[in-house]
């Protein structure tokens, strides 16, 4: 849910604007950023810009949007998904404004350039923001990928004709491995080489959004005498949109999905959605027998090129289930970690990256905080200043003395319900309790499912509350980590529906006053119980 604020001398700008899907809530709502807290601290965007069109980037832009009415700069990608989105909306798109990557452009008081940077999705681009007092990177998400089969490598000198930059705003997500990721030209080679060895028909489950990993399996489905089909609306969509702006130039021809039953089984490959095991996606209804025009059979073979999204355990473990009942053959990143690469730097990339940029100072973004504070330890140990840990809410200066956290903003979470952005309600009261509530009290649990039965805290306890009664935080984590271990719950939605009862009821023994509670769920990283950081 990436959405950054960036002002000076009075001018702001927003960076990015992206939802997550919150997988916790019946129905798996969509959640955008809060900005009602905006306006009364005299922030309103001058523009809204893009680095990327990850929907995570993008995602929210459509709900949010009509609140600023600003112009909105994108890549030539990013903006034809944002198109699309808007068009879907019944909103106009005229404010949405192409920018090539290496471009810049003026807002304001700011001078901002597009710079390309390696990712995956084409056209992945850091910014570089200038006032007249500071230069600052901030990063999008990016990797070093010598070969990354649409666009091309990153321009080592430019980004060291940049240096000294005096804030870099950077990607933490892979802080915590060593080495480097792995090229898409090496994944592009492994899925060639995977796909000679199938018998049968083969689908290949990857994320719409990766544009080079489907032109990685088009290519080697024609060089493997294999006829190529598309399962699932955001797969044809982004094809549709990459292919009008020559991405996929040399991608095969496609054959429509009813048509694949007049083919040889070993002539057959189809990319599809569902990596994730949603249950409306592609590959669920196939696992389930449930496609109109295309049936799974014994011999075939499932190939998933795409990482497990932590939370996503369970919905996984079916869809593979149901395709082993099925007699498919599945290939997937824990036995095969060849078939994927992440679109984010190790360790190795990190250090190089800051060796040409030669970055002051560091505030380190996206992840989890173990996350964060790798990034953390390894700036300092480069002699970069990274006195911070950002969370949601925060208002950073960035002046001569560094980075200040001068307030913190709680984010009650705003969900979108019935085509409208609404707050998420607090947790209800224990039934019979008629108590006025009194303050708000914000937690975030990240969990895991514990074997063989119950669920376990990961990390820190993560809570914001300002209640009229002083909460015993060691008492109530005690209480928390003995009540997940004892409970059942097959999912994140079970989970809350169980632990919400108990939650109120205790807070209702151990306040005099209760308050509103908000309470999300995180899905956590399955080593993270063993990480040393």
């Amino acid at each position: 849910m990436n959405l950054n604020l960036y002002g000076f001398d009075g001018q702001w700008l927003a960076v990015d604007c992206g939802m997550m899907i919150r997988q916790d809530l019946p129905d798996a709502p969509l959640q955008v950023p809060n900005i009602d807290d905006l306006p009364a601290l005299g922030i309103a965007p001058r523009a809204l810009i893009i680095t990327h069109g990850h929907e995570d980037h993008i995602g929210a832009a459509a709900w949010l949007w009509p609140h600023w009415g600003c112009d909105i700069h994108a890549t030539p990608l990013a903006a034809g998904l944002l198109r699309a989105k808007f068009v879907e909306r019944g909103l106009a798109t005229d404010a949405i404004r192409v920018i090539e990557p290496g471009e810049a452009l003026e807002c304001g008081a700011f001078t901002l350039r597009y710079l390309p940077l390696t990712h995956s999705i084409p056209e992945s681009c850091a910014l570089l923001l200038a006032t007249p007092h500071h230069r600052v990177l901030h990063t999008g998400d990016w990797k070093l990928d010598p070969e990354p089969l649409i666009g091309e490598p990153v321009d080592a000198e430019l980004y060291r004709s940049l240096a000294p930059v005096d804030l870099v705003v950077g990607d933490s997500t892979n802080a915590p491995l060593p080495g480097h990721s792995r090229s898409e030209g090496e994944v592009a080679r492994s899925l060639e080489r995977t796909l000679g060895d199938c018998q049968g028909r083969v689908i290949v489950s990857c994320f719409a959004s990766n544009l080079a990993r489907v032109l990685a399996v088009g290519r080697a489905a024609a060089r493997c005498g294999r006829r190529v089909s598309l399962m699932g609306r955001s797969m044809e969509r982004m094809v549709r949109i990459a292919r009008g702006l020559g991405y996929l130039e040399d991608f095969p021809a496609l054959v429509p999905v009813r048509d694949l039953g007049y083919l040889p089984a070993d002539e057959v490959l189809v990319i599809a959605t569902g990596s994730q095991g949603e249950p409306r996606a592609a590959l669920s209804r196939l696992a389930q027998g449930r496609h109109p025009h295309f049936e799974l059979q014994q011999g075939d073979t499932v190939i998933f090129s795409a990482r497990m999204i932590p939370g996503n355990e369970r919905l996984i473990e079916r869809l593979h289930a149901g395709l082993q009942r099925l007699g498919v053959s599945i290939l997937e990143e824990t036995h095969h970690p060849e078939l994927h690469a992440s679109g984010h730097p190790a360790q190795d990339e990190l250090n190089t990256f800051y060796e040409w940029i030669k970055p002051r100072h560091l505030l380190p973004v996206h992840g989890e905080h173990r996350h964060q504070n790798a990034h953390r330890e390894l700036a300092e140990a480069r002699g970069i200043h990274a006195p911070l840990i950002p969370v949601n809410g925060d208002l950073i200066r960035f002046d001569a003395d560094g980075l200040t956290r001068e307030a913190r903003h709680p984010q009650t979470p705003r969900i979108v319900s019935q085509d409208e952005v609404l707050a998420l309600e607090g947790l209800a009261a224990p039934q019979g309790d008629r108590r006025e509530r009194h303050g708000q009290l914000f937690l975030m649990l990240p969990v895991m499912t514990a074997q063989p039965t119950g669920w376990l805290r990961i990390g820190r306890l993560l809570i914001d509350y300002n209640t009229s009664t002083a909460l015993d935080e060691t008492g109530f984590a005690d209480w928390l980590d003995d009540t997940l271990s004892r409970l059942d719950a097959e999912n994140l939605v079970q989970l809350r529906d169980q632990l919400q009862p108990r939650l109120m009821q205790w807070l209702a023994d151990h306040l005099r006053h209760l308050p509103i509670v908000h309470l999300q769920l995180v899905p956590a990283e399955a080593d993270i119980s063993t990480s040393s950081g």
